[in-house]
């Protein structure tokens, strides 16, 4: 389905692999035969047996092969055999692995780095670095679950351990994971990508600006710099859903927000796709570079099935509503153990949404997260109650049942089980034997080609594209949106936001669509649209971002979501800056409130005010934004800012006529909020 990452390969297996942006645009990827047998032996699993998923190098022994499965380097011999440029490997070993979890407990005690840097990365770094594999690019995971559980599980909260307590005092997460980058990132081929946890980990604002600091803190370690990191990967080995597309964040029942819910316990975030969004953005701020990208593990958080939900839940509370429409049927976004009424997700696919490198398939299905009972073993790995169906839980998961399946192997064990619930629950559903999972061999009509093209918004760098829905014999499962002849990206829903454009200029836009078995429509008609002139009447370098935060145009608040990027070469005295962002408030009460309910800055930082501005149209007021004291560097950003307003009487806006108003809901640049440096304009177009 989708962009199946298979395009171009290398002429010859030495020829040296150009670096690239994105290693999975263009890509063949690498399909464990290992992995690809057993799926294969199970019942459907055929339809998704040659997908490439991620090879685990969970301990020492592993780089050499075990029983049943090849060495790393036969991996990398085998990759250039099936003709693929694009190999994926998890690096999985730390002293002291997985301080919270016995199930994924390694082989390293925890001060054991030497044996780290020495037995485990030297050989591995030596093995990638030879030129018969110089023309693969090589994509690694840097150490799941390592750095998130320094940042929420070494001391002071409910999921607290003393394994975790151990490693951030002792500190050989950061060494290990810094000395990982820097030796693997000095490889030209390679492309490092840190695993970041997920929503249900860090997705308050308590955790997720340390989780940055201490991946900052991690890449700049024993050597390493940004330069070695890539990108980062979220929901690895884990279930969290790529979207809940029943409610939003925003959303209220009867005056009471979505994020009160027992489901979301206050969290920013109901899915991996607008945290893996914005936890880019605050890196990016944060100092690494900005062409960094995402992945995120699909290969569980389908969640289809019988029991996948239509529609929101009923709105006799705000739980009922929640837990009546989330996709994600896990007990508790905690609970992580081989769940029950899993299935797989989207298949791996290239540059799906603004910001995401890939959807990937870390934990290949079928392998267990760990098992059931104890199990003596000489892999390091101990019974972990979160793998018992009968547990009750712990702080880390509320206190709830742990949800996992019955008669579990140890991790990285096959589970048969497991894997046919998967394919029994997948989703988008799988529907025969296909290649590159989620094929049909059967279904060979392609859906009719999407009609009604247009475009909804537009500024000088973005476009945002609305079609009418393609049909099909099985099912429509996405859409790959065209800029000219390259593919910018895919989505699920009938539109799409294309961004990085220049002022000014005009660009055609196409859209196919696609079915599971990976039929693929004709092309919609053309649409030619010009995008706006550059904002700002001034030479200023600074400029802001707008995505649209608010379900409804027509309800009592205005909500919205703000960054202001430096795009010059010297920092700037934020004091000196203010932002405006223009709006009428038709009938109702002439006075205002304003809150911030989450900025990377932190809200204290920032002043809220809506100031009167005459009669111009869709614009008699503004919200202004100023920023206390501070500077922002040269070619960062601030993050996002997270603003609401609302008249004293509560009444409704109607801010589809608003100047400033968007219908965009991912970042793009905003040549009608108004940046003022110093009092005079030097971003965006005033009214």
């Amino acid at each position: 389905m989708g962009a199946a990452l298979a395009v171009a390969v290398p002429t010859t297996a030495d020829a040296a692999a150009a670096r690239v942006d994105n290693p999975y645009v263009g890509a063949k990827a690498y399909v464990n035969p290992d992995w690809s047998a057993k799926a294969k032996a199970e019942p459907g699993g055929a339809a998704i047996a040659d997908t490439p998923a991620f090879v685990w190098m969970d301990r020492i022994a592993a780089i050499g092969g075990t029983p049943g499965a090849r060495s790393l380097r036969e991996h990398l011999d085998t990759a250039l055999d099936q003709g693929a440029n694009l190999f994926q490997v998890v690096i999985y070993d730390l002293p002291g692995r997985d301080c919270a979890a016995l199930a994924s407990n390694g082989e390293l005690g925890p001060t054991e780095l030497d044996r780290y840097k020495n037995e485990y990365i030297d050989p591995i770094s030596e093995i990638l670095a030879d030129p018969a594999y110089a023309a693969l690019r090589i994509v690694t995971i840097i150490e799941p679950d390592s750095l998130p559980n320094i940042v929420t599980n070494a001391g002071g909260t409910a999921g607290s351990t003393e394994a975790c307590a151990t490693m951030k005092a002792n500190g050989n997460y950061e060494k290990g994971v810094g000395y990982a980058l820097h030796t693997l990132g000095a490889i030209p081929n390679v492309y490092n990508y840190v695993d970041a946890a997920h929503h249900g980990w860090l997705g308050w604002d308590s955790n997720m600006g340390p989780a940055v600091t201490e991946f900052k803190k991690a890449a700049t370690s024993e050597g390493a710099t940004v330069d070695d990191v890539s990108g980062f990967i979220v929901n690895t080995a884990n279930y969290s859903a790529l979207k809940e597309p029943n409610f939003k964040v925003t959303d209220s029942v009867n005056g009471t927000t979505v994020r009160q819910s027992k489901w979301l316990d206050w969290n920013y975030y109901a899915d991996e796709l607008t945290f893996a969004q914005a936890l880019r953005t605050m890196l990016v701020s944060q100092g690494f570079n900005s062409n960094i990208g995402m992945l995120i593990d699909t290969a569980r958080n389908g969640w289809g099935g019988s029991e996948r939900p239509t529609s929101a839940g009923p709105l006799t509370s705000v739980d009922a509503y929640v837990n009546g429409g989330r996709v994600d049927r896990r007990i508790h976004a905690g609970n992580w153990c081989n769940q029950s009424g899993a299935g797989i997700g989207e298949r791996p696919t290239s540059a799906p949404e603004p910001g995401i490198d890939a959807y990937v398939w870390a934990k290949p299905p079928g392998e267990s997260d760990g098992n059931s009972a104890p199990v003596e073993n000489d892999e390091g790995k101990g019974f972990d109650r979160m793998c018992d169906p009968t547990y009750t839980g712990n702080g880390r998961n509320g206190n709830s049942m742990s949800g996992a399946l019955p008669n579990a192997p140890l991790a990285g064990h096959w589970f048969s089980a497991q894997f046919q619930e998967l394919v029994r629950n997948a989703y988008p559903p799988i529907d025969g034997g296909g290649d590159n999972g989620g094929g049909d061999d059967d279904d060979t009509q392609a859906p009719t080609a999407p009609t009604g093209l247009t475009s909804t918004a537009k500024t000088s760098s973005s476009v945002s594209l609305s079609w009418s829905a393609s049909s099909d014999d099985t099912g429509v499962t996405g859409y790959d949106v065209y800029r000219g002849a390259t593919k910018v990206g895919s989505t699920t829903t009938t539109s799409y936001t294309d961004t990085g454009l220049s002022a000014s200029t005009a660009y055609s836009y196409t859209v196919k669509a696609k079915d599971a078995a990976g039929n693929v429509s004709a092309a919609s008609s053309a649409l030619s649209v010009t995008t706006s002139a550059g904002g700002g009447t001034g030479t200023g370098s600074l400029k802001v971002q707008y995505k649209n935060n608010d379900s409804s145009a027509t309800d009592n608040q205005i909500r919205m979501g703000l960054q202001l990027v430096n795009t010059g070469s010297t920092a700037v005295d934020l004091s000196t800056v203010k932002l405006r962002y223009w709006f009428t408030p038709e009938s109702g009460a002439s006075t205002f409130g304003t809150s911030c309910d989450w900025a990377v800055l932190g809200c204290g930082k920032l002043s809220l005010a809506v100031k009167a501005n005459g009669s111009a149209a869709g614009a008699s007021q503004y919200l202004e934004v100023s920023f206390g004291s501070g500077t922002l560097a040269a070619g960062a950003s601030t993050g996002e800012m997270q603003l609401r307003l609302n008249k004293s009487d509560w009444s409704n806006f109607n801010e589809a006529d608003d100047y400033s108003y968007s219908a965009t809901t991912s970042y793009a640049d905003a040549s009608k909020v108004g940046v003022y440096t110093a009092g005079a304009l030097s971003w965006g177009t005033a009214p």
